[in-house]
């Protein structure tokens, strides 16, 4: 048994070096078939020899089926967001308000401001035991199973100087290549795309299956260190050290002796960020020093040593093809224009929101057009503007009758938007009040999700939320691409979400100008159903 448990350790040890070299290095050692081979021979001892698998075994990065209802948790410390510029002038408030209150210039790290999905990871005795998402700040969702599956992640710590117990934080993030790819997929199978890699990343983290997870190829990269006795004074030394002990920093992050070195690193990277990998909305200027950290301290919800510079949106020229009307749970009318498609913000963008009848006609945008479409922070891209009418076209005329159900639509005194009023058997709206129903923050049926809904619909087997609570795993089974298992959860998830709050509820049913914060106050001051 020795000469197995020593095999395990050498295979262990081996296939987190490859891993390493791979992904944090992008040095690949071994071609893939012998990696795969090195795995393939660890699997099959441990599964043979359970005792001797360890906790870093790589074998769990390949994910579980193992069906993950997330927990919430509480975080070691609070997962603080961060106070957000447009303008050189408020950074330059921002470095003197600091000047003022340490009598001191200090020096700061300027680090990338990736956009992805924050996690929060744990290590004790140097080895990976939790991975919890930002959340409210306070407590998030814990989704080691999926975090596990991202290669460039350690499951232990390669260096033994770090103290026992830490946490760093990080953002996940889907690279270009792979967003395209995935979207290329989803399309290929009838999926709707994903709107952007942040979404896509966001939306991987949270399903259900790991090994799903682990197909998606998410990164990850470092940039923040807590626990107690963390042995260097400085941010920017914690990143070597974090670096030295095998966890992906990136390479770009710089030590800035004063102001006018953060503005020359801004700039740069204003412009330079169309030619990475990846996506990044701005920079992150950090104080240095841990002590002047702490001199500085916090508000309720921010670092008063951070901040962090937006890069205004970005904008390019293209032509506007044609224009669908989308239809929404509430039976809003959205125009959505459909984009010859152009590279924006490191995606390709097909489709931008056109928002609504006033915003056509205050920029009088018409099909045909070469227009100005816009991405600042938006899920869909904007139309902000027409550089060129084409030749002999006509006004757009915004549609008088739903394009789903043919009812006529109206518009409300003093609202921007058209709806359609056929609340009842309007298919969208149907969908769309169901999906709302089953949500995270509502009745939080977490075996459902949009396909599934439209599935039961379209198979005539819900036609409002109620219908749910009906259900049985014999009418749900004989539906494509539906399993024992899958069927089983989706009655027991029905059946628990019988136990949320009466807040929730209410939020669940959709009452237009009835929020999350409404449906509390609402509950607090009636209690039941009844009363109200």
């Amino acid at each position: 048994m020795d000469s197995v448990s020593k095999r395990i350790e050498e295979l262990v040890e081996e296939i987190n070096k490859h891993n390493y070299n791979y992904y944090v290095l992008s040095q690949p050692s071994i071609s893939d078939f012998e990696f795969d081979k090195m795995l393939e021979e660890l699997n099959k001892l441990e599964n043979e020899y359970p005792q001797y698998k360890r906790a870093d075994s790589p074998t769990q990065r390949v994910g579980s089926d193992i069906s993950n209802i997330f927990d919430t948790v509480s975080h070691d410390y609070p997962m603080l967001s961060l106070g957000n510029t447009y303008s050189e002038d408020d950074l330059l408030d921002f470095h003197n308000r600091l000047l003022k209150e340490l009598e001191q210039e200090p020096e700061y790290v300027c680090e990338l401001k990736f956009d992805g999905a924050s996690i929060s990871v744990k290590y004790e005795n140097g080895i990976f035991t939790r991975a919890v998402t930002r959340g409210d700040g306070s407590k998030g969702d814990d989704v080691t199973k999926n975090i596990k599956t991202i290669r460039s992640i350690p499951l232990s710590a390669k260096s033994n100087k770090i103290t026992d117990r830490f946490e760093i934080r990080g953002e996940i993030i889907m690279p270009h290549k792979t967003f395209e790819e995935l979207n290329i997929l989803r399309e290929e199978s009838g999926d709707t795309p994903f709107a952007n890699p942040r979404n896509a990343t966001s939306g991987s983290i949270k399903m259900i299956d790991s090994r799903e997870v682990a197909k998606r190829r998410l990164d990850c990269y470092f940039y923040y260190m807590m626990g107690d006795n963390i042995p260097t004074d400085t941010h920017y030394k914690s990143l070597k050290m974090l670096q030295d002990a095998g966890f992906k920093v990136s390479e770009h992050s710089k030590l800035c002796k004063n102001i006018n070195d953060v503005f020359e690193y801004i700039h740069y990277w204003d412009t330079e960020r169309k030619n990475l990998p990846y996506d990044i909305d701005g920079i992150v200027i950090k104080v240095n020093s841990f002590k002047l950290q702490e001199i500085l301290g916090y508000t309720a919800k921010t670092p008063k040593w951070a901040i962090a510079y937006k890069f205004k949106a970005e904008q390019v020229k293209t032509k506007l093809l044609s224009i669908d009307y989308q239809v929404g749970r509430t039976g809003a009318i959205t125009p959505v224009a459909n984009l010859e498609p152009v590279q924006l913000a490191g995606t390709i963008v097909k489709r931008a929101s056109l928002h609504n009848a006033d915003q056509i006609a205050l920029h009088d945008i018409r099909v045909g057009d070469i227009v100005f479409v816009e991405k600042g922070g938006e899920i869909i891209p904007k139309i902000v503007g027409v550089a060129l009418h084409e030749e002999n076209s006509t006004p757009t005329k915004f549609i008088e009758h739903c394009p789903e159900c043919g009812s006529e639509l109206i518009r409300p005194e003093g609202e921007a938007k058209h709806f359609c009023p056929n609340s009842l058997n309007c298919p969208p709206q149907i969908k769309g009040k169901i999906e709302h129903f089953i949500s995270r923050k509502a009745m939080d049926i977490d075996s459902l999700g949009e396909e599934t809904v439209a599935q039961f619909y379209d198979n005539g087997l819900i036609k409002t939320p109620a219908d749910l609570y009906t259900l049985t795993k014999e009418q749900i089974l004989p539906l494509e691409r539906m399993a024992e298992k899958s069927a089983v959860n989706i009655i027991n998830s029905i059946e628990n979400s019988k136990n949320v709050g009466f807040d929730k509820v209410l939020f669940a049913l959709g009452i237009r100008y009835v929020g999350e914060t409404v449906a509390k106050k609402l509950a607090y001051a009636f209690g039941n159903i009844e009363n109200l």
